[in-house]
């Protein structure tokens, strides 16, 4: 017997969730066919939160023949530092990245603000890209995504955003791959302060890359498996 480890999926998806995963990843696939510079103009990101371990002493006590002797030891706990990241990235690398202010939570309106911030980004980084305004915007179907301040933002700045099925974490880049090989680069790892954890994650940016060229893969994965959720990080 060996112990298997799974994603979590947010929910049983029905046929027609599957039909429309499919038919959304060969969407996008053709236009990969079509144009080659398709992925080339995509703008991917998303948000999660970076939970720190911290060390902590421990003691302990041991009785023999009538006689106490307390030790101090060490253990990993898990501390109440938590650093919530946004990044956003193409083909070239990142574009722009920031840590969420402590007790900010991504509603809509910080979300516009991080849109903005993004544009401003892809204007400085990416010149050619905002010269001739062809770069899409990818990201998830969360509640501070979709709403109506963000979708009229976008609208009114004529930024194209490329469909995501709901409920298909696995269809996202950021969330299959990024942040779980985030994650498991800082597990196991002692930090003491925001700085620290903040300092890390930036060093882990040079697998961005990496992640983004997997994005077409996924697409391809979907439609192999008929929309049903997959697992596993190797695509190739």
């Amino acid at each position: 017997m060996h112990r298997v480890a799974t994603k979590f999926m947010p929910c049983v998806l029905t046929e027609d969730q599957k039909t429309n995963c499919v038919n959304i990843s060969q969407e996008l696939l053709d236009h990969v066919s079509v144009n080659e510079n398709f992925l080339k103009n995509i703008v991917t990101g998303d948000e999660t939160g970076f939970m720190a371990m911290t060390s902590k002493p421990r003691l302990s006590h041991y009785n023999a023949w009538g006689k106490d002797r307390t030790t101090e030891e060490s253990s990993m706990s898990r501390s109440n530092m938590k650093v919530m990241l946004v990044v956003c990235f193409d083909w070239q690398g990142v574009i722009n990245y920031e840590f969420i202010p402590r007790g900010q939570t991504v509603n809509k309106e910080f979300y516009v603000a991080v849109l903005k911030r993004l544009r401003e980004a892809v204007c400085r980084k990416r010149p050619q890209l905002w010269t001739n305004q062809n770069w899409v915007l990818h990201h998830d179907n969360a509640p501070a995504h979709s709403s109506f301040l963000v979708c009229n933002f976008l609208v009114k700045n004529e930024t194209t955003v490329v469909p995501q099925p709901l409920y298909s974490p696995n269809l996202s880049p950021t969330d299959f791959l990024l942040f779980p090989k985030l994650k498991s680069t800082l597990k196991g790892r002692r930090f003491n302060t925001f700085y620290e954890i903040q300092k890390n994650l930036t060093k882990e940016f040079a697998i961005l890359k990496e992640v983004f060229q997997s994005l077409h893969k996924l697409w391809e994965r979907c439609v192999a498996s008929e929309g049903n959720y997959f697992e596993g990080d190797k695509l190739e």
